[in-house]
């Protein structure tokens, strides 16, 4: 039935809800076990690596390794229900294992990207607070420096290849430790994540435990996890994601494409990394829930580490971001062969650019559905109902989400008039962790301010026009450019330094960095070595530019604006 003060509702696929306000579950862990009780011996997650080998976990077997885990943290950690757990790796078996535990324990999951440099992870510790980490060893000789002060007491380590066969599972450590030596020694006390699941095992054999007692307090308004973004202000903070929250994005973002897909019968493909919000509520949660086979890709650089899992795999589904789509159509091994099984890609991220998604198409015969959200949103606010796409927009409000576009005083504008996008609906965050005066920045009564300006048709189809917080999105990842000029800023060489985003082929945005010197004899190569000591890769400025000056207002402040509309006019001309 159609709302009339909802007309987007009639573009949804007959049959879909057309509000959705309470989860079907009390938790995750709810949800986590009465799906692995349906599908048990059924494929749930597939490790593949670039040369085809891979390694399988049945829904079973997931379920009773993280129950495994979820007692090695209560009874043997000695963490409490509430309390903090990071997740610091790449996509791989492990992670199901490690979220599905830490939810099962009844604590909050803490997502932190394994790129991060020390000093970034330290930001991230200091403010989260974590009991226990949870670690590819891949990335573990960062933790003393990112510790000191503030020590993390129960570190877990895991490896990339962790609970594939032997055989791979040896070759892949070896390649690690002789070959490209990218596992280091690891200085901290530790004990490897097979050790504590058998650990978990014993201690709930010997003491005859429930795991399901851990949970059973915790409730759908109750944080499960800590998604850390820059927000519209560029400070650091962790968007408090109740279960909830979770539980019913992922429901809002199913119940418009469930008609088009087979429960228990999909093979999706995660090439996203888990630890971003969009993979973390669509492809873990969500590929779960439907009983999917989800095959996990560790790194999806270069683009050739993704064939063999579409050369073994009846792909049904997968979602990416522009870059990636743009860049597989561009590879003759994808376009000589693509995937014939495929029903549609969901994009998220960044914006889809119509070209790559017409080209996308044309070459695979199954369309990209673009969505659109926040980390603060769970992340999903709207997205496009199958077959109803229409060009330049991020689609409809998912089932029981209202979008308004709202003028500076908090007004809503008249219909297709541009304005601040704002959302309220049951996935908007609980607010920003341990920050209220953050929190009241984006909320306007109970809708949550997105910092995009965008203009709603008459049927309820949402346009982007225009980005009002200064943030940069690199390939799909958020780049801050206070992070960025703060780091920048304290090479001694920098006198000043201003940070926007400017278009790029391959990536969508890249960082630009306009500089002031104060040291004639610094060098574009210097200053971009000295960022990479600091910042993840995606942070460091593609491009640097030395000024004499920096446009200022009246009162002394960088205007970031200026020096973007100067750059789009140059790339106009040229």
């Amino acid at each position: 039935m159609d709302h009339p003060d909802k007309p987007w509702t009639a573009f949804y696929r007959a049959g879909a809800r057309t509000e959705i306000s309470e989860p079907a579950y009390r938790n995750l862990a709810e949800m986590i076990r009465s799906v692995a009780g349906t599908h048990g011996r059924n494929p749930a997650f597939t490790c593949c690596l670039p040369n085809g080998m891979n390694g399988t976990l049945s829904f079973a077997r997931v379920d009773e390794m993280s129950d495994a885990l979820a007692v090695y943290l209560r009874e043997i950690a000695g963490l409490k229900a509430g309390d903090r757990v990071a997740l610091q790796m790449p996509n791989g078996l492990s992670f199901p294992v490690a979220a599905f535990g830490v939810l099962k324990a009844g604590c909050v999951l803490v997502n932190v990207n394994p790129l991060y440099t020390a000093e970034e992870m330290a930001r991230q510790f200091a403010d989260a607070r974590p009991h226990a980490l949870i670690i590819a060893d891949m990335f573990a000789d960062k933790v003393p420096q990112a510790t000191a002060g503030h020590p993390i007491p129960n570190v877990i380590v895991t490896r990339v290849a962790e609970f594939l066969p032997v055989l791979p599972r040896g070759i892949v450590g070896l390649v690690q430790k002789y070959w490209d030596r990218s596992v280091k020694p690891i200085r901290i006390a530790h004990i490897r994540l097979p050790e504590a699941l058998a650990a978990g095992r014993a201690k709930a054999a010997q003491a005859r435990i429930e795991v399901d007692a851990y949970h059973q307090g915790v409730g759908p308004g109750d944080v499960a996890v800590l998604q850390y973004t820059g927000g519209t202000t560029g400070v650091s903070k962790g968007a408090m994601l109740s279960h909830a929250n979770l539980l019913v994005n992922m429901e809002q973002v199913m119940e418009l494409l469930v008609g088009d897909l087979d429960k228990g019968r999909e093979v999706a493909l995660t090439a996203l990394p888990m630890y971003h919000i969009f993979a973390f509520t669509v492809n873990l949660l969500g590929f779960w829930w439907l009983g999917a086979r989800n095959v996990l890709i560790p790194n999806p650089k270069p683009l050739s580490n993704l064939k063999r899992a579409f050369e073994n795999y009846k792909i049904t589904w997968m979602s990416g971001v522009n870059t990636l789509f743009n860049a597989l159509t561009n590879e003759v091994w994808f376009t000589d062969s693509p995937p014939r099984h495929l029903k549609f890609a969901s994009a998220g991220g960044m914006a889809l650019q119509s070209s790559v998604a017409e080209k996308w198409e044309r070459i695979t015969g199954a369309p990209v559905i673009q969505g659109y959200g926040l980390t603060e949103t769970a992340p999903v606010l709207t997205f496009e109902p199958v077959g109803k796409a229409r060009a330049g927009s991020i689609g409809v409000p998912v089932p029981g989400t209202e979008i308004a576009c709202l003028d500076d005083a908090g007004q809503p504008v008249a219909q297709g008039e541009p304005g601040e996008i704002a959302a309220r609906g049951p996935q908007v965050m609980l607010g920003y962790w341990e920050k209220p005066e953050e929190t009241a920045k984006v909320m306007h009564g109970d809708w949550f301010l997105t910092g995009d300006i965008g203009v709603m048709d008459a049927d309820g189809y949402v346009r982007i026009v225009d980005r009002k917080k200064d943030m940069v999105v690199v390939s799909g990842f958020n780049v801050y450019p206070n992070e960025v000029e703060d780091v920048l800023a304290a090479h001694p060489g920098v006198l000043e330094v201003a940070v926007i985003g400017v278009p790029d082929e391959a990536t969508g945005e890249a960082v630009k960095a306009y500089v002031v010197k104060s040291d004639a004899a610094l060098s574009v190569e210097a200053l971009r070595a000295y960022a990479r000591e600091h910042l993840t890769a995606y942070k460091v400025p593609k491009r640097v530019e030395f000024r004499d000056e920096l446009p200022k207002s009246n009162v002394g402040k960088i205007l970031r604006k200026d020096l973007r509309a100067e750059e789009l006019a140059r790339i106009a001309a040229e």
